[in-house]
This record gives structure tokens, C-alpha cells and sequence, in this order.
């Protein structure tokens, strides 16, 4: 490695494509090692999203066993995968995602509209290793979580959630964005409930992110993932309602939310007078005289003027 790659500033940033090719990352697998808090990043100071400092792609590269290490680390494996690491069937691996004791960390839909869920390699091996949970991997289930498998219960949409808004509050600035990581995850009909004021709930729904991609918008992929994206357990939703109250309180004090400026009203122009309502000033209709050598002009001089000669024309003597 060269001197001047490690002495570079903080502040010389490179786009999150290019750090992936420097670090020898698939982009899917650059974002989860960002979602992951593995890899920092910063805002743009030109509006255009988040950047990498290269001062932090120094930092990597001199990791022990770079880039191994790194690839490794943000490794998913599906169901069948998953299962063959921890020696487990396929049935018990499923049972233990539902149950919430193994966490996916991302899913995607199969050309079936099914969902994937996707689980980091290095977790599992990690549960796996540890002696605590081997009546899990190989006894019997425990009599609770037996019951709550029997019952039907699903975690795996809610834990993902969890990591997700960690992934969104971790990228959050200040107040206001983390107001819409919480947001992200309560359908509109509640946020409507909690931020009745029509500006403030628009500048939260400016930071409110959609699901990630799948699909284009109102497609029935989009949909899939906006159901997983919205939480529908009574107990998550109480507790992100909470949250999002208090984040809006300190979110007031740290700034308002902006609202359109508010022009000063002017006073209406004079109404132009109608030819048949015509209020003329006192001086205008003749009961005060004109100076000496004013000439009048306009209609209404040419109206006096005729009326003047008509009268004149009366009072001429008439000839037999």
C-alpha cells in the first residue's frame, strides 16, 4: 500500500459504486456491509445520497486476511444452505427462523412471488458453535417454543424489520429523518394519526423510505414488500408509535418543520367606473370653477361642450 493512500483526508469521498469495485464487494453485498454498520459512510454535501470517505477504504484494506475477511462477513445463505451449515434439517432451520431465534437480514421474491428470506453465513455458524443452543439444534424443542411453533407464529418479517430500522437510524442526521425511519415502518393510516398537521407530516414522509427494491411501484412485488416493510403486530406497532412521538417532540425543538411563507395582503386596485355609474368628484361635475385657461378634455368635456350649444340654441331668437 502506498504512503499517500492511508494519509488521504477524511473529506475526499468516493460513490458507494466505486468503493464496492475498491473492496472487491458486489453491490448487494457492499449495501448490507452499510446496513451492517461494517462500512461508514457519509452524507453528500451536493444532495446526491451517501458517499464513502476514502480514508475508510484504507481502514479495511488494512484488515488481517483483506478481503476475505470483509466477503465473508456479509455472506447469505437461503433455508437449504443455512441448514447444512448448522447441520440441521431444512424443517428444524425453518422452525428456528420462524421462532425468531436465527434473524434474516434480507429476502427477495422468486419469480413465484414467494418470499426469500436471506441469512447472514456467519451468524449461523455462530449460533451453531455456541454450546447453549445445542438441545435447539438437536433435542426437543423447549415445551413454549413447541406451542408457539404449533400455533403458528412468524418472527421472521418482524425481526427483519428490526435490523432494517437499525440499518435507517444508523444513516439518520438528525431529528427529523429519524422520525421518518420510524414512519417507514407504521402504515399511512397512523402516521395520519400521529402528525395531524399537514406540513409536518409531509417533511416526515420526505425521510420516510419505501421498502427496498422489489419490483417497480404498484407492481404486486411492490405491494409483497410493502406488507412486509409495515408493521402488523399490535405490540411492534405501540412501540414504534411511541417512538415516533417522542422523536417528533425533540424534532420540533431542533427545527420546525418549514411551511409555505405567507405573502402580505395588498389593498385592492380601484375599480375602474362603467360608463352608465359614473360618480365624478365635486370639481368634475361643474360646481367649482375652472382656472382661468383650463381646457377640458375627454368625454366629459365633450358632453358639456355639446350640452352648452344646445342651450344656446334654445335661447337664439326663432325666425318666422
Amino acid at each position: 500500500m502506498s504512503g499517500d493512500t492511508i494519509t488521504r483526508p477524511d473529506h475526499l469521498t468516493c460513490t458507494p459504486s466505486r468503493a464496492a469495485r475498491e473492496l472487491g464487494l458486489k453491490r448487494n453485498d457492499f449495501d448490507l456491509a452499510v446496513h451492517l454498520g461494517r462500512i461508514r459512510t457519509v452524507p453528500d454535501e451536493g444532495g446526491g445520497g451517501r458517499r464513502v470517505p476514502y480514508a475508510e477504504l484504507d481502514r479495511l484494506r488494512a484488515e488481517p486476511d483483506f478481503p476475505e475477511a470483509l466477503q465473508d462477513s456479509v455472506r447469505v445463505v437461503g433455508t437449504s444452505e443455512g441448514a447444512a451449515l448448522m447441520e440441521v434439517p431444512a424443517t428444524r432451520f425453518t422452525r428456528l427462523a420462524r421462532l425468531g431465534l436465527v434473524v434474516p437480514v434480507r429476502f427477495y421474491l422468486n419469480r413465484y412471488r414467494a418470499v426469500v428470506w436471506l441469512y447472514l453465513a456467519d451468524e449461523l455458524r455462530q449460533f451453531a458453535a455456541d454450546a447453549d443452543n445445542t438441545p435447539l439444534l438437536t433435542g426437543r424443542m423447549p415445551a413454549g417454543l413447541r406451542g408457539q411453533a404449533e400455533d403458528g407464529l412468524d418472527l421472521r418479517a418482524r425481526n427483519w424489520r428490526g435490523r432494517h430500522l437499525g440499518f435507517l437510524l444508523r444513516q439518520a442526521d438528525d431529528p427529523w429523518q429519524r422520525a421518518g425511519a420510524l414512519a417507514a415502518l407504521l402504515a399511512p393510516v397512523e402516521i395520519a394519526q400521529l402528525v395531524p398537521d399537514p406540513y409536518e407530516r409531509s417533511h416526515v414522509n420526505r425521510f420516510r423510505p419505501g421498502p427496498p427494491g422489489n419490483g417497480s411501484p404498484g407492481s404486486p412485488s411492490a405491494h409483497i414488500a410493502e406488507r412486509i416493510m409495515t408493521a402488523d403486530d399490535p405490540d411492534e406497532i405501540a412501540w414504534l408509535r411511541s417512538e415516533l412521538t417522542a422523536t417528533l417532540e425533540e424534532a420540533r425543538r431542533h427545527r420546525p418543520a418549514p411551511r409555505p411563507a405567507h405573502r402580505q395582503d395588498t389593498p385592492p386596485a380601484p375599480a375602474e367606473p362603467s360608463g352608465s355609474d359614473m360618480t365624478l368628484p365635486e370639481e368634475a361635475c361643474g360646481s367649482t370653477p375652472h382656472a382661468p385657461g383650463r381646457t377640458r378634455t375627454g368625454l366629459l368635456g365633450r358632453l358639456r361642450r355639446g350640452r352648452a350649444r344646445v342651450r344656446r340654441a334654445e335661447r337664439a331668437p326663432q325666425r318666422s
